[in-house]
């Protein structure tokens, strides 16, 4: 019996803004090396990585001297691309995840649909400030670049919170679980996981 072509991908991005350097394994077992300068951003990371099974390695400069905005948005759109990449062919999957994460007095929901399909609904009325230097209005812009470039239909929605803290940590992680749910192979799925026979593209 043949092994299972692995599900991986490389991914390298330079602009005038940011330099990115990125290796994603779907079938890992959690590990991440991580280090985009943003020490916060690099824990958020992490628990995607470690909640999705993924073994995550990024190595990330930017403009920080400016803000964080660029270095997260860029980031985003490596994961994205390499998730696409590393699924290949789309044969055997899951294709849904749902996550649903308590932190404390913090729940939040992350639901994921690899669709062909981007689209992105951000329903968090997440307090407003900073936690280690990191904007929380950028956790919505990662998870749009993602969205977009993984071409998945993603749903992230904060139930309720009050420390900032726990609301963007609990989406992180809700995230990564619901994203290795969807990303698992069901050895009962033949084929393509749609009635149309194929996802878009």
């Amino acid at each position: 019996m043949t092994s299972p072509v692995p599900r991986e991908a490389r991914i390298q991005r330079a602009t005038n803004e940011t330099n990115v350097e990125l290796y994603l394994k779907l079938d890992g077992a959690g590990c991440g090396r991580i280090q985009t300068g943003q020490g916060f951003f690099d824990h958020m990371l992490d628990h995607i990585a470690r909640h999705g099974l993924f073994d995550l390695e990024i190595s990330a400069t930017g403009d920080l001297h400016v803000d964080a905005h660029h270095t997260v948005e860029d980031v985003g759109i490596c994961l994205g691309k390499a998730i696409l990449q590393a699924v290949g062919e789309p044969k055997g999957l899951a294709r849904y995840g749902h996550a649903l994460v308590p932190m404390d007095e913090t729940l939040a929901e992350a639901a994921v649909d690899f669709s062909g399909r981007p689209y992105l609904v951000f329903k968090a009325a997440v307090p407003t400030g900073e936690v280690g230097g990191f904007d929380a209005e950028l956790a919505e812009e990662f998870f749009y670049a993602v969205a977009m470039q993984s071409r998945i239909t993603l749903h992230i929605e904060l139930r309720h919170g009050r420390n900032l803290h726990h609301c963007l940590e609990a989406m992180f992680k809700a995230f990564g679980r619901a994203l290795r749910s969807a990303l698992e192979r069901d050895p009962r799925v033949e084929g393509v996981p749609s009635t149309k026979g194929m996802l878009e593209t």
